[in-house]
């Protein structure tokens, strides 16, 4: 009977072996990866901005991509819109409140294939807020070898949102500030 029990252990552990190596971690490269935004300003032109990112991971899953998770955080602190008046407006109490909440995350509750890429829910705080989003992606794009020598591969991710659900500047008309801000997440994300 041992002599039965061995062999079969063996052949499930080969067989189970090969999920190991299907799951990866991988972190983005910050001078390569951001968050970009842009909102209506006077009904008549969009202001452009970007946030960098100062950590986080994708847990990469081949076998089953439903099991890939990810979470990022954003350095909301960082927001640069080419002016530097407003972008101290924007880190003001009247926007983000940088001095109070100087970064944002996202994490995934669910990721799925799509014809053309992913869906990947998830929450992203902002300002203290945490509400429920919904990312399209493209991607992954690569692997490719880095300059340092590591695996990387990229994704796009878009959403849009509204800004008086994460109570950023309530008492601003849709007629000054608009309701709907753009986002775009690129991430260069380096095999660990």
């Amino acid at each position: 009977m041992i002599r039965r029990f061995i062999p079969a252990l063996g052949v499930a552990l080969l067989l189970s072996a090969p999920s190991f190596a299907q799951t990866s971690t991988w972190k983005p490269d910050p001078a390569h990866s951001g968050v970009d935004f842009s909102i209506s300003h006077l009904t008549i032109s969009k202001v452009r901005g970007h946030f960098n990112l100062t950590g986080g991971e994708v847990v990469w899953d081949e076998k089953d991509i439903t099991k890939s998770k990810v979470n990022i955080t954003i350095a909301v602190d960082s927001v640069d819109t080419q002016n530097s008046q407003r972008d101290a407006d924007l880190k003001s109490e009247k926007f983000f409140e940088t001095a109070k909440f100087p970064t944002g995350t996202f994490v995934s509750t669910s990721v799925a294939k799509t014809s053309g890429g992913l869906t990947i829910n998830g929450n992203l705080t902002v300002h203290g807020i945490t509400k429920p989003v919904t990312l399209t992606v493209e991607g992954p794009n690569g692997p490719v070898t880095g300059m340092d020598k590591k695996q990387h591969t990229g994704f796009s991710a878009t959403t849009t949102l509204d800004r008086f659900a994460f109570g950023l500047a309530p008492s601003y008309p849709e007629s000054a500030v608009g309701k709907e801000v753009k986002l775009t997440i690129d991430l260069d994300l380096a095999k660990q």
